[in-house]
């Protein structure tokens, strides 16, 4: 075989092997879309439409069948009544109409203007148009007979035949009507800002600290020394408890009234009185006869978050710090290094790297923290956060719109901070 038909063979070799990779691929490709990417869509989509729950349900028409009257001896007088309405609060109905099957033994008397009488293979029915109704419309149809034979009709019987209805309703959900107005309340309202210097302010400190604490816990735990194991366990363990569990715990400690802090501290004489730090925004601190506003409550919030999450950062860290060889501290310390400059000449150099990607998904895992702040404070004494603000708009005040729009800002925020931080993050050393 000539060298160029052998690269040619080889050329049709890799194009089926990479078309074979494709559609082993393909599988994975289609589970990504449907567990990360179509969500996302779905998000963008209801952030463009004024839903609120009540939007949840589409629009239709109930219908409920009553008989009035006696239905026992020939001849008794009884009325059928079908009362409708519109289930939506926003949306009108058209071309609505009920149809209903009638049982044999009983003549009609009056017929309500909207229906008519048929029969179709012996069977007889009543159809009634409606027409449009407007949302919240409701009436009803009346019907008035009279009983021929007692056998086969009773109000059980009445009742046996459920109404069926015909009707035409927008869904706003599926519907291709956009809006930006919930976008324009977003940005226009009042505690917007505030409440994204808030997240970001929980998230930076709440980030920076867990990181530091768990490069602390990483640089003390890679010294060898009695119980070691032990206290690595210990370390680990708010970041394995449940979150329910802790965040009650703290509550309990830190109440104003039964706290065992506030206990202490009063014993101490260091506070005048008990404090509320999981309800008091802030308080006044005087340092250098300067005052300074002291964000109590918040600052409660980051340091939980800080102590909850410090355990993930100290794990990668001192994982990334015992396959540093031992060799080159070796030789620092020969040649007269301290412990701060071995540190910040060998150690950081080497971390940079996982510091920088642990930074990168404690600062996104951070700013869409609800739960601990939710638990701990129920977003008020200024620790309202943009995912709190999420929850409160979605489901406290029943606007999806808005709270999918929120969610979208997050979104944005998050995407453009992470290009910009993965474009300028160091990397290791080796």
């Amino acid at each position: 075989m000539s060298r160029t038909s052998r690269s040619e063979f080889q050329g049709v070799l890799a194009r089926r092997e990479k078309r074979l990779a494709y559609l082993l691929l393909l599988p994975t490709f289609m589970l990504v879309l449907a567990i990360v990417l179509l969500p996302l869509v779905a998000n963008f989509w209801i952030s463009f439409k004024p839903v609120t729950l009540g939007d949840l349900r589409p629009p239709s028409l109930i219908i409920k069948e009553a008989a009035r009257g006696t239905i026992a001896a020939p001849g008794d007088a009884f009325k059928i009544e079908y009362r409708f309405r519109n289930s939506s609060m926003k949306y009108p109905l058209a071309e609505a109409s009920v149809r209903d099957t009638l049982p044999d033994g009983f003549t009609i008397t009056a017929l309500d203007p909207a229906c008519d009488i048929t029969s179709e293979a012996g069977a007889r029915s009543i159809i009634c148009t409606l027409g449009d109704l407007d949302a919240k419309a409701r009436g009803k149809l009346v019907i008035e007979a009279v009983l021929r034979d007692p056998l086969k009709v009773s109000k059980d019987i009445l009742k046996a035949s459920k109404p069926e209805t015909v009707f035409t309703a927008q869904n706003v959900m599926t519907s291709f009507d956009f809006t930006i107005e919930n976008f324009e309340k977003v940005f226009s309202a009042a505690e917007f800002w505030n409440v994204l210097k808030t997240s970001i302010y929980y998230t930076v400190f709440g980030t920076a600290g867990a990181l530091l604490f768990g490069l602390f816990a990483a640089q003390i735990m890679q010294k060898t020394f009695p119980g070691r194991s032990v206290i690595r366990g210990l370390l680990l363990f708010p970041y394995v408890a449940p979150v329910i569990a802790v965040a009650f715990s703290w509550v309990v400690l830190f109440d104003p009234f039964s706290g065992v802090v506030n206990a202490m501290l009063l014993q101490a004489g260091v506070a005048e009185g008990p404090i509320n730090f999981f309800g008091q925004r802030k308080v006044n601190i005087s340092v250098f006869g300067l005052t300074i506003e002291f964000p109590v409550a918040l600052s409660m919030v980051i340091l939980f978050e800080v102590w909850r999450y410090f355990p993930l950062s100290f794990l990668f860290i001192l994982a990334r710090m015992q396959s540093i060889p031992a060799d080159i501290y070796e030789a620092a310390e020969m040649d007269g290094a301290t412990p701060f400059q071995q540190f910040w000449f060998l150690s950081l150099p080497f971390i940079a790297g996982i510091l920088s990607v642990l930074f990168l998904l404690r600062f996104i895992w951070t700013f869409n923290k609800f739960d601990d702040i939710f638990l701990l404070t129920g977003g008020n004494a200024g620790t309202r956060t943009l995912t709190v603000n999420v929850y409160e708009q979605a489901f406290a005040i029943s606007n999806l719109g808005a709270g999918a729009a929120v969610a979208v800002v997050i979104f944005v925020f998050l995407l453009i901070f992470s290009i910009i931080f993965i474009r300028f993050s160091p990397k290791d050393a080796g």
